[in-house]
């Protein structure tokens, strides 16, 4: 029997009197890639950040209704706390342009006052490039600048920064998109390799990547989460009509 890692029940999001998520109600089991797809102003990014508690940092942004990582509320844990345990990765690769790669990696130490020593500093390092697969390319290169490398390679860069911290989920908003089809391609097979260490939630516009990288897909229209089920099912035997005309290219 999966494990649910994150669960949301009768949860809103709100940007003043904008309501933009509604009564969302989502069970994602850990060690799995769920994606959300849905057309454009949906709701799906502004739930992805609810997951994190990244949507209050915008003003007038509000929320209620439960979010919960295990059995803990994360709206009752410290929003810091929150994002070491869920990291997040964004839409456009954005390496702290003045850090070199390495201190790229650890920044998340630094920012949260975490002291390492050297040696734990190098494992860190090595340890998050390599699972981003991205160690072998810039091993001899650390301390360059970040925006030294391509936008598949930054993009992984931000991926390590993520996982550097060791979170048990990973947050993911269209982090393809603003990349050609070889590194789109390169993240996807990075994706699937993660998943055995964590649980990642992408949200995508690429209808073939959802096939291609997730177990379960999430449908949501207008705010609402329409549907969740798995990936396969849900292109082939979606259950509500507003699914079905999304993936038959009715509305977008």
């Amino acid at each position: 029997m999966e494990s649910t890692i994150i669960k949301s029940s009768n949860f809103n999001a709100y940007f003043g009197t904008n309501h933009v998520v509604k009564d969302v109600n989502i069970a994602i089991p850990a060690n799995s890639i769920v994606a959300v797809m849905g057309p454009s102003g949906c709701g799906k990014t502004t739930f992805l950040r609810c997951i994190n508690r990244m949507h209050e940092l915008t003003p007038g942004a509000t929320c209620n209704g439960k979010m919960l990582l295990h059995r803990d509320d994360v709206y009752q844990m410290h929003p810091i706390f929150v994002r070491l345990k869920i990291g997040m990765v964004f839409q456009r690769p954005n390496p702290f342009p003045n850090l070199s790669i390495y201190d790229n990696v650890i920044a998340g130490y630094k920012l949260n006052g975490i002291k390492l020593r050297k040696k734990d500093k190098d494992e860190v390092v090595e340890k998050s490039l390599s699972r981003a697969a991205l160690w072998n390319e810039v091993k001899d290169s650390l301390h360059k600048k970040g925006t030294f490398l391509s936008g598949g390679q930054q993009q992984r860069l931000c991926i390590a920064r993520a996982i550097a911290m060791e979170p048990e989920v990973l947050l993911l908003d269209e982090p393809t998109s603003a990349l050609d089809p070889i590194s789109t391609a390169s993240i996807e097979g990075l994706l699937y390799e993660l998943k055995s260490n964590y649980t990642i939630v992408v949200v995508t516009h690429n209808m073939q990547q959802a096939a291609r990288v997730s177990s379960k897909t999430a449908f949501f229209y207008l705010g609402e989460l329409v549907e969740i089920d798995e990936t396969r099912e849900m292109f082939t035997n979606p259950k509500d009509p507003r699914t079905q005309n999304y993936i038959t290219g009715r509305f977008s």
